[in-house]
């Protein structure tokens, strides 16, 4: 039977979300249903409903969702009723050469999902990013669930569906740091601090936090940074150059969104070195830079979506990670939000203090 559920829906960009009633159908073949615990406001979530990059609305947003599964589409075999699970954007084919090759998160073929969602009138929500996790209840594709155990609360598990892996994962999946290099990552929020700590887990000898804000820098310091600059530095390479010894840097990320990043990464990479673009700026939006020192030095620029994670190999380890203590997610949640609050929460989140903000749900 469909499930009748509260979600938090976008009716026009900008303008704050509305707790509604929606209608939310049985999970189909290869689906899963899952009742959401926890989920984390993303500024990904933000850029949407701010209508950064497009798309359809009325819908409902949130993508990094923990919780437990309570129906199953036929063929999925896998799981049980019960099962704590985090629920994720990937949703993926499994067969075609970007899954073949290990890079689910760049899978093209996977199908359309069916509508999921209606309102009261009978009308069409959008259960955007294929989750539509601010929400009660969720259905997504099988490909989009990792089971999680029961050792891990749900506020921090649903860390591990987006801000986590896309940190953790830019260092070792896609930069794939050697222990002895030098690291630069240029903000320090939620994601930011996961590149941190990826980099202090790999073996960094140097890891530079650069950010605007005094207090993100000691949040850098606490997840694993051995330096830090201040953004409004107007020459931050020349610090950066201090504590290189002239070298700078092998890896520079950019977790932010943010054109001034973007501009002055460069600068701050050494002979060979690489930039990762992680943070994701607004559509449209433009940086510039010499394509003649990239050419002349061997640098280069890649990057990365979700960290290259591939959710059956690297959700496991990172929740072992987590049970030994190397790895910091009670520390990444800034602050438990009740779900009603989500209006609050997605402000606090927008004034950039906040490492991440988590919305509990009572469960049903």
């Amino acid at each position: 039977m469909p499930s009748t559920i509260r979600a938090a829906v976008c009716r026009a960009f900008g303008a704050p979300l509305a707790i509604e009633t929606l209608t939310l159908r049985d999970p189909g073949p290869g689906e899963v249903e899952v009742m959401v615990e926890a989920v984390a406001i993303c500024h990904s979530d933000i850029s949407f409903m701010e209508g950064a990059w497009g798309g359809t609305l009325p819908a409902v947003y949130g993508h990094e969702a923990a919780g437990r599964v309570t129906a199953l589409g036929a063929g999925v075999t896998h799981l049980r009723l019960g099962d704590r699970v985090l629920v994720t954007l990937i949703r993926a084919c499994g067969s075609c050469l970007s899954c073949a090759s290990g890079a689910p998160v760049y899978c093209r073929d996977a199908p359309e999902a069916a509508p999921k969602l209606t309102d009261v009138d009978g009308a069409a929500v959008q259960a955007a990013m294929d989750c539509g996790a601010f929400a009660e209840k969720v259905v997504v594709d099988q490909s989009q669930i990792a089971p999680l155990g029961s050792a891990i609360a749900p506020e921090a598990a649903c860390l591990l569906a987006c801000s986590v892996p896309t940190g953790l994962g830019a260092v070792v999946n896609s930069a794939r740091l050697r222990p002895g290099e030098t690291v630069v990552v240029i903000g320090a929020g939620g994601v930011g601090l996961n590149v941190i700590q990826g980099a202090r887990l790999a073996g960094a000898a140097r890891i530079v936090a650069i950010d605007l804000s005094p207090e993100k820098l000691g949040d850098a310091i606490a997840f694993g940074a051995t330096d830090t600059i201040l953004a409004s530095d107007p020459k931050p390479w020349r610090a950066l150059s201090a504590l290189t010894g002239g070298r700078m840097a092998h890896h520079v990320f950019v977790s932010v969104g943010a054109i001034p990043a973007y501009e002055v990464a460069p600068r701050l990479l050494g002979w060979g070195g690489t930039i990762h673009a992680v943070g994701m700026p607004h559509s449209g939006q433009t940086a510039q830079f010499e394509p003649v020192i990239m050419a002349f030095t061997g640098q280069g620029m890649r990057g990365t979506k979700m960290g290259d994670v591939v959710l059956a190999r690297d959700i496991p380890w990172m929740v072992d990670l987590y049970g030994q203590g190397r790895l910091k997610l009670d520390e990444l949640i800034s602050r438990r939000w009740d779900f009603d609050q989500i209006n609050q929460a997605i402000a606090d989140t927008n004034a950039g203090q906040a490492r991440r903000n988590v919305l509990i749900l009572p469960g049903l």
